[in-house]
């Protein structure tokens, strides 16, 4: 039985106590495919924030940071076969965290950011004959362009390329449209539920 790792949701980056930089994932696509892997493989599902049920049949991980789903992949990478990165992974977070809540004050408030660990980059250096990576790109311009560019640099098998500036398979939707792209092939997907796409997706390992 093959060990799929899923990654799935957004990530929250804390200000201070109180506040956070998130982004619009719900999680719906990653929980669609954890569902459907996890038919014939034993999956771990490593998930943000969100406000699903996970999948049965899963083990599953919450996670709250961009450092602590690149702490769990890394963890559970040398046993995995592959590894389905969906989640919506912060690319920076704030270089200080406040110990109180920020007061409002006059003026401008400036946060100092760094970036945080690609975890798929990070991953390609460990990625051995036997892995299958696939990512994920959310893009809302030069679609195709920006997803073979990640497809490449990442080491990736496969990349599913998706436009979130459409309302209609957006973040959040049910519904999903997209191209999907490896290194010798590429194929489009109608308008189609998550679930369905779910199916399709895991047919590439």
């Amino acid at each position: 039985m093959k060990r799929v790792i899923v990654t799935a949701g957004p990530t929250r980056e804390a200000i201070d106590p109180v506040r956070f930089i998130s982004n619009k994932s719900t999680g719906k696509m990653g929980y669609a495919i954890a569902e459907e892997a996890a038919k014939n493989s034993h999956v771990f599902l490593i998930s943000g924030p969100t406000n699903l049920t996970p999948p049965k049949n899963c083990t599953f991980v919450a996670v709250t940071t961009a450092e602590e789903m690149f702490d769990k992949v890394n963890q559970l990478l040398d046993d995995a076969d592959v590894l389905i990165m969906t989640a919506a992974v912060a690319d920076y977070h704030p270089k200080f965290v406040a110990e109180n809540k920020i007061k409002k004050g006059e003026g401008t408030f400036v946060i100092e950011m760094e970036r945080t660990k690609d975890i798929l980059f990070e991953m390609s250096k460990r990625k051995e004959a036997n892995h299958t990576f696939i990512g994920f790109a959310a893009e809302t311009e030069n679609l195709l362009e920006n997803a073979k560019g990640k497809l490449e640099r990442k080491k990736l098998d496969w990349i599913v390329a998706n436009d979130v500036s459409n309302p209609k398979i957006g973040f959040g939707s049910d519904r999903n449209a997209v191209t999907i792209i490896g290194k010798n092939r590429k194929f489009s997907l109608p308008i189609m539920s998550k679930k369905k796409l779910a199916k399709e997706i895991c047919k590439l390992y």
